[in-house]
């Protein structure tokens, strides 16, 4: 696969490029952000939250995650983006003109790539019961709901329990021999 300038990675005729995220991307992530998690969060997540994901909370939290963020672009615009922190896919979000498209499984793909290459044999994320959208596609994708559980959600002032699924994924099936 070539390789695109700045360390990204063409995918896809070169229209689809995967990179990590820069200070410059914080507008783009957040606006994308905000308007996945109103898709996927509203009526199914409490009106205490929903109350402080504004969208400048939107610009403060991507400011902060950027060391954490993986984008992808289509034609130089970011289609989606990923936030790794450890072995969680924290945050995970398309454009909504690039949902249904190959963009969703690019990035989900380079996100179980790069919980991989920590050296982490599987990969968890959570998702709020009513996005059933969203958990229709991981487990398309070979993701494996575990069941409820409550995630703190974080935000500027603390945590906010949440009711959510975890899915879960196995991305080393075996240990390697050693002879």
């Amino acid at each position: 696969m070539p390789i695109a300038g700045g360390g990204g990675r063409y995918i896809d005729a070169m229209s689809m490029v995967i990179r990590a995220g820069l200070p410059a991307d914080v507008p783009a992530v957040a606006e994308i952000w905000n308007d996945g998690w109103r898709d996927g969060h509203l009526g199914h997540v409490s009106e205490g939250l929903v109350a402080v994901r504004t969208p400048e909370s939107f610009v403060e939290r991507a400011g902060s995650a950027v060391s954490d963020t993986t984008v992808v672009t289509v034609d130089g615009v970011i289609a989606g983006f990923a936030m790794i922190v450890a072995d969680e896919v924290e945050q995970f979000y398309v454009a909504g003109d690039h949902r249904g498209t190959k963009v969703a499984d690019t990035l989900l793909a380079e996100a179980e790539r790069l919980v991989a290459a920590q050296d982490y044999h599987a990969a968890w994320l959570a998702v709020v019961p009513g996005n059933t959208r969203a958990r229709r596609f991981y487990e398309r994708n070979d993701w494996a709901d575990r069941g409820r559980f409550v995630y703190c959600a974080d935000t500027l002032s603390g945590k906010i329990p949440v009711t959510a699924h975890r899915y879960t994924k196995q991305l080393v099936t075996e240990e390697p021999t050693i002879r």
